[in-house]
Formats: C-alpha cells, structure tokens, sequence
C-alpha cells in the first residue's frame, strides 16, 4: 500500500487532535458542568416556543424568568410558580396550550433554576411566598392570575391570602400544605429522607415513574442526558433535603392550607387521580377551604398534571379567567 503523503498524514492527525480536544471539552461539561447540558436543551424549548429570558434583582435577590408577551395590552398575566426539584421549565408543554393574549410569566423560585441561591436561607412557604410578593409588585402586571404547582402550588396559595392585592385568581395544581391520606411519599418525608433523591440511573427511573402515571408523558432524556441529570440532581442532594425538611417536616408545613381559608378570589384545584406525592386526597382539604373553587380530577396523571394533560390543564385555566366566581 502506498504511504499516505506528508500533508494528508498531517491534517488527519489534526482532525483527530480537534477531535480529541473536543470530546475532553464535552467530558468536561458533562462531569464538572453538567447542568450546562441540561440548559442547552432548555434553551432549544425556549427558542421554540419564543419565550425571553428576564433577570432582575429584586428584593436583594437576583431572579431568572422566562417570558411570552400577549398579543392583548388589557389581557391577564398569568404566573406560573413551579415545584420541588423543578424550574419553570416545567410549565413549557402548557405555554403552546394557552391563549396567545395572555402575557405568561415563568419564574425560577429563590434557590431554584437560574434565580440566586443564598447559602443557609430560608426556602420553606411563607419565605418563599414573601420572595413572590415582590416579584410581582416588580411586575407592575397589576393583579395577576397566579398558578402554582406542588410546592409552588403552597407558595401560590399563601400569596394569594396573605397578598391579595396582588393576585386576582389562583390556580392549584398538586399543591403541597394540607395534610393529605398516608402514602409512601408523604412516610418517607416525614422519616427525613429525601424520596426524590437521585444517586444513579436507578434512582432517577423511581423518581420519573413516581412523578408521571403514564410513562409516554415523560420528557425525553436521550444519552448523555441521563448522566448529566444524575450528576446535577447529586450535587442538589443537600439543598433538596433542607428544603424538604422545611416544607414537609418544620411547623410551617401545612401553612399553605391554614391560610386557604382566607381566600376570597376565584379559584381553581386540578389533580391528577394518580399522584403518588401529594395524594388526591388533598383536593377536597383544600376544596372545603376554598368553596368558590372549581375542581378538576385528570384521569390520565400523576403528579406532574401540567406536563401530562396540558391540553385540559388550559382548558381549566381558561376557565377559572373567563367564568371563575369569588368567594
């Protein structure tokens, strides 16, 4: 065979050395920066569905939020507070579903996502529900149509009674902050452990098959997703816990439910029938707080409603703007 000439030899040991330096450069995102691949993704949903990304300080913190702007100047605003181990992230399969007037708001929560986490903070209710109180007079929406899932839902409901000037109608899905039926989420909590938790590819199999009813409605977390998710979820394993023996554990965890009471705006329950976190048990407590509140059992979801059934999540919604009634 006749030897490869000088300057082929040359340049096909140069695109191996590109090479070489480019799947160093990705192993090195992947085990030191692993959230960097999980905003990439992120990114590309937001480029697709045109949303903005926003950052302010506000109230000494510096958030992160995503943004659509409505096609109506006169149209609600509508705020979206996700849960436990989430981002707001979790309310883009809703984005497409909902009225293209409507301005849509997607905050990561102090502590989560993009917004700024301060060591040793306090990341339970009514901090959390404090925190949201001056996002949305930085807003300056006027009230706002407000929707919180799981713990976000908790938060939600505590704004909207402690703050109800600032919240025109409110939305629960999944809300964390009565005291539901037993389950294994809810035992273990209460044991101190963390069931969300993620160690391995194991571990992150039990925590989506907890969180969705129908394994289809998962997001898609082709590799080297999966390893960039265990990692990020690994380096997290000390906030979550701190943060879930505040919300679940400490004095304050069934605040969100004590104050539904004072709840006077129209409002809204969804749940999915087979939430395996905060059990459908909790949609009554809440509804015989909130009479004025329309409920909605989705059939086809676990916990994560918003990402299962967003189709009649909107639906919902639509409905708590349009024909929802005050207490």
């Amino acid at each position: 065979m006749q030897a490869l000439s000088h300057p082929f030899a040359a340049a096909l040991v140069a695109a191996a050395c590109v090479a070489a330096i480019g799947i160093a450069a990705f192993a090195w995102v992947l085990f030191r920066e692993p959230r960097q691949l999980i905003r990439a993704e992120y990114g590309r949903q937001r480029r697709r569905l045109r949303l903005a990304v926003h950052r302010a300080r506000i109230d000494g913190l510096h958030w992160c939020w995503t943004e659509r702007a409505g096609t109506h100047a006169t149209a609600p605003t509508l705020v979206m507070l996700h849960g436990y181990t989430g981002s707001k992230e979790n309310w883009y399969r809703l984005v497409p579903e909902l009225d293209a007037r409507f301005r849509l708001v997607m905050p990561d929560l102090p502590g989560w996502g993009d917004s700024e986490r301060i060591a040793n903070a306090d990341h339970g209710f009514v901090a959390e529900a404090a925190h949201v109180a001056a996002f949305l007079r930085h807003l300056d929406a006027g009230p706002v149509v407000l929707l919180g899932h799981s713990m976000g839902g908790g938060i939600a409901a505590l704004v909207a009674a402690k703050y109800p000037d600032l919240v025109a109608r409110v939305g629960l899905l999944d809300a964390a902050g009565v005291h539901f039926e037993d389950n294994a989420f809810g035992l273990a909590v209460l044991d101190g452990r963390n069931p969300f938790g993620i160690e391995d590819t194991a571990s992150m199999e039990q925590y989506l098959s907890v969180l969705f009813h129908e394994r289809s409605a998962r997001p898609p977390l082709p590799w080297p997703g999966t390893i960039a998710f265990v990692r990020h979820r690994r380096n997290e394993a000390a906030f979550e816990q701190s943060v879930l023996d505040r919300i679940g554990r400490s004095d304050e965890r069934f605040a969100p439910g004590d104050a539904a009471g004072d709840i006077r705006q129209p409002a809204l329950l969804i749940w999915g029938a087979h939430d395996e976190v905060i059990d459908p048990s909790a949609m009554a407590l809440y509804a015989a707080r909130m009479p004025q509140a329309r409920q909605v059992l989705l059939d086809r979801s676990g916990h994560m409603t918003l990402m299962e059934q967003p189709r009649d999540v909107a639906d919902a919604v639509h409905w708590l703007i349009e024909r929802g009634t005050p207490a």
